[in-house]
């Protein structure tokens, strides 16, 4: 499903994806994880096309086409969704006429509202949301876990192929955890071919989610890969990497 190829990015001159690789197939989970500050959250900038970022060299491939060139809206109408860390506040504009707009210029057609309010009123109760939150200004006043809750809503309404997820789990207290993690793997079951990436520092969700494949990022590339039990180690250890290493020695979860 997506492809990235040897992907060198800058912002502000500073180099911070340098040569990344990644395949992601159809229906697989993967997770990136690192310390902060080498590039897990650039990389879903990056293939959602924000402008700060340059790609100096390389190429992002989804479905075996490039999609460098294309804007940000362009490739969201291709099935692309990111769950931001820090979602957005958009003050006058409420949760349902966003969703509404945003199916309108997905189907690319007027939603037909009695079939819109049927999908709303069920994704809201899955994830056990307030009635009023779907009439209120988009994440105004929201709190972490309302807000991580909003960003579930919005993907099980869009109903995207490719999904990413920055950090859905800060901010999120064990509840509201629980029923995000229990709505990504509703979705999974009944989008099967659908891909995530999800970006974290923790294995909360993991406990949930389960991945296909862990990758831990320094210096801008990957530079390890294995299981869920590489996720666990470097909790219990830290971004030790010589230690996540001589504990795996005599396992194949982990590859340089």
């Amino acid at each position: 499903m997506l492809e990235i190829k040897d992907l060198s990015v800058k912002v502000e001159n500073k180099l911070v994806l340098d040569k990344f690789n990644l395949t992601i197939n159809d229906g697989e989970t993967h997770v990136i994880m690192g310390p902060n500050g080498v590039g897990k959250s650039t990389l879903t900038k990056v293939i959602m096309a924000d402008s700060n970022y340059k790609v100096i060299n390389g190429d992002i491939i989804y479905n075996g086409k490039s999609i460098l060139k294309l804007k940000t809206d362009e490739r969201a109408r291709l099935g692309i969704f990111l769950a931001m860390q820090n979602p957005l506040e958009i003050d006058g504009v409420t949760n349902s006429d966003f969703l509404r707009t945003a199916l309108s210029s997905k189907e690319k057609k007027n939603i037909n509202l009695y079939s819109f309010i049927k999908k709303i009123d069920k994704a809201k109760e899955d994830l056990k949301m307030p009635d009023e939150m779907v009439h209120r200004s988009v994440n105004k006043g929201f709190s972490g876990g309302e807000k991580k809750k909003n960003e579930i809503l919005q993907m099980k309404m869009l109903e995207p192929e490719f999904i990413m997820l920055d950090e859905i789990d800060s901010g999120v207290d064990v509840d509201a955890l629980k029923i995000v993690g229990d709505n990504i793997n509703m979705y999974k079951k009944d989008h099967p071919s659908s891909s995530y990436l999800i970006i974290t520092h923790y294995t909360h969700l993991l406990k949930y989610v389960k991945p296909d494949l862990v990758h831990v990022v320094k210096d801008g590339k990957i530079v390890k890969t294995g299981d869920y039990n590489l996720a666990t180690k470097i909790e219990n250890n830290g971004f030790n990497f010589e230690k996540v290493v001589i504990e795996a020695i005599d396992g194949s979860e982990v590859s340089e």
